[in-house]
């Protein structure tokens, strides 16, 4: 804990209770371990990594152990989507099909569609769909007939599939789950935003992301696959197979994150990265595209247009009322993550503005721009849904402060 934390105006004894309640989820079989990062004004006020990130190899969890980010990956593909538009390369209402011509004739499920070819011609998603996770795309972890059919025929942007640009024609071949633009569904949007900004760039996109936002952000181990000399601090990945007992389902040293041969990179799930690596996105989300130089990633109008709602209302209003364990009531969707409308109808303490977004793996990352707020939370945990550890973290971190 920092010894400036009371100064930062956080209560020390409070933080503690982050701590305990850390290890409480250990002890009681939630995770295997996990770390947190909590800033206020760029100073760090409470860091803390407890139990392990490999049981069966006893590693501690450590500041430098790298992680699964999962859907944490999607502000970061925002911003290097959001760079182009800010040089004037694509706007928000540029449909799909603009960029990638598979997409020239779309097609969605009709209401009440039993089956994936119950189909009627639809416009083409736009840009601005895609971010939002109103394009009619999906997962295929998720609900419905079309995540069923993602999930049988084994759509996806795993680092094996095939190459993004591959994996994009096959995506266009699929039909959309509704009208773009009429629902809010969790997506693969940032995904094909990818291949978009391969494209329109020219450079393939970890080449493009290290260039771009890595290195200006000096994030030394973000990236969409683990070099062998770093597998020792990679962490091991578990599942939830029953109540409060965990398998490992990506062990580091066989994960389908190390580095060999071609690769799809999943602008939307695929990143890797560390505490200090996303604190350094994190404070630059913090200070709307400011770097520590005092440069501009991102220009601060662009990022403040990013965190605004972008929807018709809250979430809930057009998809989902719950998703990853999070309540969509008061919340809406801005560009590369939600954003807080109302933290009594979201039932979280925090603060209107609260903007972020988590991952599969369990991990959480949110600024508050009341507090002047940083936090990060990792463990690797899938699925995210299995304990409400976003939920309990907001309302620690929020107890914690003094004012």
């Amino acid at each position: 804990m920092s010894n400036d934390a009371a100064k930062l105006g956080f209560n020390p004894q409070r933080l503690q209770r982050i701590d305990d309640w850390m290890h409480r989820c250990i002890d009681i079989g939630r995770y295997t371990g996990s770390s947190v990062l909590i800033a206020r004004q760029g100073e760090i006020a409470h860091l803390s990594c407890v139990g392990l990130s490999s049981r069966e190899k006893d590693i501690a969890y450590a500041r430098d152990t790298i992680v699964r980010i999962k859907s944490m990956s999607k502000m970061i593909t925002t911003v290097g989507f959001m760079m182009l538009l800010e040089r004037g390369l694509i706007h928000l209402d540029a449909p799909l099909s603009a960029v990638l011509p598979e997409f020239d004739k779309c097609h969605a499920l009709i209401d009440g569609a039993e089956r994936a070819d119950q189909v009627e011609p639809v416009d083409c998603p736009t840009m601005h769909h895609l971010l939002t996770h109103t394009s009619g795309m999906t997962y295929g972890f998720n609900p419905g007939v079309l995540g069923q059919h993602y999930e049988a025929i084994g759509l996806d942007f795993a680092p094996k599939s095939g190459g993004t640009e591959a994996v994009c024609k096959r995506v266009a071949e699929v039909p959309l789950a509704f009208r773009p633009g009429t629902s809010w569904e969790y997506s693969i949007g940032i995904d094909v935003l990818g291949r978009v900004i391969e494209v329109l760039d020219g450079r393939p996109l970890d080449q493009y992301l290290k260039e771009e936002i890595f290195d200006p952000l000096g994030m030394v181990d973000t990236g969409f696959d683990v070099p062998a000399d770093r597998v020792h601090r990679f962490a091991d990945c578990y599942g939830k197979i029953e109540e409060d007992a965990l398998a490992p389902i990506d062990p580091a040293d066989s994960s389908i994150y190390l580095a060999s041969g071609p690769r799809t990179f999943s602008g939307g799930g695929g990143l890797v990265s560390t505490l200090d690596d996303y604190f350094r996105f994190g404070e630059m989300v913090r200070q709307y595209g400011r770097l520590p130089d005092g440069s501009d990633l991102l220009s601060p109008q662009i990022f403040k247009f990013m965190r605004r709602n972008h929807l018709k209302g809250e979430i809930s209003s057009m998809g989902p009322s719950s998703f990853a364990e999070m309540p969509m009531d008061g919340m809406g969707f801005g560009l590369g993550g939600a954003v807080v409308l109302d933290p009594a109808r979201c039932r979280m303490p925090g603060s209107v503005g609260d903007f972020g977004w988590g991952g599969l793996a369990s991990t959480y990352f949110w600024t508050d721009p009341v507090h002047q707020l940083t936090v990060i939370y990792f463990t690797q945990l899938i699925p995210s849904s299995a304990y409400p550890n976003r939920a309990e973290l907001k309302a620690l971190v929020q107890a914690a402060l003094k004012d």
